[in-house]
């Protein structure tokens, strides 16, 4: 019984082939000719594919799978592919792949040249000592692979090429460096947003270090840090910088007096907040509420 096997028009794929004449714009036009699509698309759930090139291709190809199973056959060995790889073909390289017959995978994929495309394509080979390279799923990640695919369907302006080309290339830079780009874009984002959220909500008090640490669950140290990375400022200049913000909008929009601005925002001494205010602002309280009335 013959097997059957599909190259693609799966349901629900998104597919995209750059046409020759917009190749060569690519190719001519800095600065993305250093490295350009081609190709690229989403396969969901992609049974029976299957891709065989015994010559390789002109194009460095990058598959990532986030379901399912598949595997790809090179030169140099045999691989499996599991959910949360990827792993990169550099051009001319003879190859062979395809999804799990039990359990197809679900792929985004992308053919690239340019004159740094191998450069990009060892980039993302470098790291660890598999040829197969797991990442984690980061939503993120993917919104960015999306919004190239809906730049490409929409046009090939330059405007819309350049932005897809050099979309992409932050694309690979965040896949090879998952590391940097799960922990610091996204679980310590997460971190610092949510204390800057306890932090407005708790304008009307005093807080130490310790206790905002403690609401997302860190130590004092490493909080400091990744707040400071994140934003620029240490954790209690940015909650008071906060507290300025909040007496700005008193100062602005209520007759309260200087002193029951201050204790609104949690500072109990009037002539404190009134050289803490100066101090961000410019000028004192007095005198923004005249220049804002």
């Amino acid at each position: 019984m013959q097997t059957i096997t599909k190259l693609d028009n799966f349901d629900g794929q998104r597919a995209i082939v750059l046409p020759r004449d917009v190749l060569e714009i690519c190719h001519d036009t800095p600065p993305i000719n250093s490295l350009y699509i081609t190709d690229i698309g989403f396969y969901p759930r992609a049974a029976f594919h299957y891709c065989e090139r015994l010559d390789g291709t002109e194009q460095n190809i990058l598959i990532y799978c986030t379901e399912g199973k598949g595997w790809v056959h090179l030169p140099h060995g045999h691989f499996e592919i599991h959910p949360n790889e990827f792993f990169v073909i550099p051009q001319d390289t003879p190859h062979t792949y395809a999804a799990d017959q039990q359990s197809p995978w679900t792929i985004y994929w992308a053919h690239f040249r340019g004159s740094l495309a191998m450069d990009f394509s060892f980039m993302l080979l470098k790291h660890g000592d598999s040829f197969v390279k797991y990442s984690p799923f980061v939503q993120e990640r993917i919104r960015i692979f999306e919004s190239i695919c809906t730049a490409l369907e929409a046009g090939y302006s330059l405007d819309n090429l350049t932005f897809s080309n050099l979309s992409f290339s932050y694309f690979l830079t965040v896949l090879s460096y998952t590391d940097k780009f799960a922990s610091s874009e996204c679980m310590e984002k997460d971190c610092v947003d949510k204390s800057i959220e306890f932090m407005q909500n708790h304008l009307n008090v005093p807080l130490t270090l310790k206790e905002t640490a403690d609401a997302v669950n860190l130590s004092e140290s490493h909080y400091a840090t990744i707040f400071r990375k994140k934003t620029g400022y240490s954790p209690m200049v940015f909650f008071n910088r906060l507290k300025v913000q909040r007496a700005c909008q008193y100062l602005k929009s209520s007759t309260l007096r200087i002193n029951e601005i201050a204790y609104k925002i949690g500072i109990q001494d009037p002539f404190y907040f009134s050289r803490m205010f100066a101090k961000t602002i410019g000028i004192s309280p007095a005198e923004y509420r005249k220049k804002n009335s």
